[in-house]
């Protein structure tokens, strides 16, 4: 067992999340594990559609983030997780490593497959699977369409077995969010299956960075009282032994890290009080927050039971319908919310367009010019 808390840090809470993150974190303070969260429901549509069409089935502007870093992130030590390999995590891996060979170096690549189910749908029909809607109870074989994908979320545990087997970076597919946290922390401090309140705790914390900064300030109503809220950071969590753990930011940053945010962002995207995972069940109403410090909030320990027996999977269909991309200001402060989101987004197209037109500045971030079109956000 580990005689500290593991640092994770964020550097991405959804594809398209700002380009720089990963500069950022490595200018930050130290840290054991950057951890890259890129997929959501949508992403993984789009992904599907653009490996249909002949493309990575990857995110692949997750590469030319990691790609100028590899050299330090060998230096120090530090591990890398991240969700980014999407429909082809060996795909993306496989790419890794040519890159890391190009440099010379000996960062080892692992993969976690198995999140990838489509071949089985037939097979779960039959065993008397229904695979109903998580809104309708409706079965998928009365959905309508014909179905393209389908991925299982997977938890933490083939992360945390990559890890001890020596791989310096981890590549997934589907896994939940805050797996790429509490794979990490299992690893760390050695924990088991069975440890399930110490797993809580770290989905818990991996839940509360998973969506980068939102922690910070991004998911929070009093957004006005937020130091450098045009560009908040990234937020760190450090998990200890017994699953119990600080939320915090790199000092340099933007943003703000107190009760307040992370309480906001604790409530987003949950099913109620008891919050499944293919891990652990996490008992939300357990969860103690305290303000230990400027810009930390401990999150006490956290009681957890065994997960639940059936697992989330995620089926995807060509349809006529539309997903509209839209941006809510509730009052009463919807124009300062409005004013906020335009200074912020003109301030990163700028900075986004200079990255990506600029030979000179992609020549100092890059080894490679960022692959497919500039990233939208998508969830």
């Amino acid at each position: 067992m580990a005689s500290r808390p593991v640092r994770i840090a964020n550097v991405s809470g959804y594809l398209g999340d700002r380009y720089t993150a990963v500069d950022e974190a490595m200018a930050g303070d130290p840290v054991d594990v950057l951890m890259g969260d890129y997929l959501a429901e949508i992403t993984l549509a789009a992904l599907a559609a653009a490996a249909g069409r002949g493309g990575p089935g990857y995110v692949a502007y997750a590469l030319d983030q990691l790609t100028p870093h590899l050299p330090e992130i060998a230096r120090r030590g530090v591990r890398v997780v991240t969700n980014a390999g999407g429909f082809d995590p060996a795909g993306m891996a496989q790419e890794l490593r040519d890159r890391i060979a190009a440099a010379g170096l000996s960062l080892r690549v692992a993969h976690v497959a198995g999140d990838g189910v489509f071949d089985r749908l037939a097979d779960f029909h039959a065993d008397g699977h229904g695979l109903e809607h998580l809104d309708t109870g409706a079965p998928l074989k009365d959905w309508g369409f014909a179905p393209i994908t389908a991925n299982a979320y997977l938890g933490g545990f083939g992360i945390a077995a990559a890890l001890a087997a020596g791989a310096d970076v981890v590549v997934t597919g589907r896994v939940t969010d805050a797996s790429l946290t509490a794979g990490p922390a299992a690893w760390w401090q050695g924990w088991g299956p069975d440890d399930v309140d110490a797993l809580a705790g770290a989905v818990t914390a991996g839940h509360v960075i998973e969506c980068g900064a939102h922690a910070t300030g991004g998911n929070f109503s009093g957004f006005r009282s937020v130091p450098g809220m045009l560009r908040p950071g990234f937020p760190i969590a450090e998990v200890a032994a017994d699953g119990s753990s600080v939320i915090t930011k790199h000092a340099r940053d933007g943003g703000t890290v107190t009760v307040d945010t992370v309480t906001a962002q604790l409530l987003y995207e949950i099913q109620g009080p008891r919050y499944l995972n293919p891990d652990v069940t996490v008992h939300l109403d357990t969860v103690r927050l305290s303000q230990e410090g400027p810009d930390r909030v401990a999150i006490g320990p956290v009681t957890g039971s065994p997960p639940p027996p059936t697992a989330k999977v995620a089926v995807f269909a060509p349809s006529a319908t539309r997903s509209p991309r839209c941006c809510s200001a509730p009052l009463p402060t919807s124009r300062a919310r409005w004013s906020c989101c335009a200074t912020s987004c003109a301030r990163r197209w700028r900075a986004t367009s200079t990255l990506w037109r600029s030979p000179r500045s992609v020549s100092r971030r890059s080894t490679r010019r960022p692959s497919g079109r500039r990233p939208s956000r998508s969830g």
